[in-house]
């Protein structure tokens, strides 16, 4: 499995997807569906405040950085954004349906664990300041729940 190749283990990460719900077909989805969902993703970002996000795919990956482009030309790059880092990747899925992506899926991962080592080794200093508040449509500050809810596991 790619995360145990660098060292990761599926509890170190937090998934989320631009949509919500699968369309119909598994079809790709259409931009109004992003335009839809795309708040409710970048919330989840908001709350999680990740250092660094891996975006698996064009979809993923064009939602955040906002611009249409192509994963291949992208794929395990470097992105700085406002608030945190994006890491592109192919998306494992099309890597197991076109066999020739494995060796570039391969490949990012393990630039993926040197820019982790890279970041981990960064002090970080205490942040005195409220989180940054990611631009989405009515966002307010809300109360933590004492609980955080927890990704749920299909396996």
């Amino acid at each position: 499995m790619p995360l145990q190749s660098i060292g990761l283990e599926r509890s170190d990460i937090y998934i989320a997807n631009v949509i919500k719900c699968r369309p119909p077909n598994n079809r790709d989805p259409l931009p109004e569906e992003i335009a839809t969902c795309k708040p409710f993703l970048l919330q989840q970002i908001e709350f999680i405040q990740p250092k660094l996000v891996c975006t698996l795919g064009n979809f993923a990956t064009q939602t955040l950085l906002d611009r249409k482009v192509g994963i291949t030309k992208v794929r395990g790059q470097v992105i700085e954004l406002e608030h945190f880092v994006v890491f592109p990747l192919l998306h494992p899925a099309a890597a197991l349906h076109q066999g020739n992506l494995k060796v570039p899926l391969k490949e990012d991962f393990h630039k993926l664990k040197a820019v982790l080592e890279k970041m981990s080794q960064i002090p970080i200093l205490p942040n005195t300041s409220s989180p940054p508040i990611l631009a989405t449509p009515q966002s307010s500050p809300k109360e933590v729940p004492a609980n955080p809810p927890t990704q749920m596991e299909l396996f």
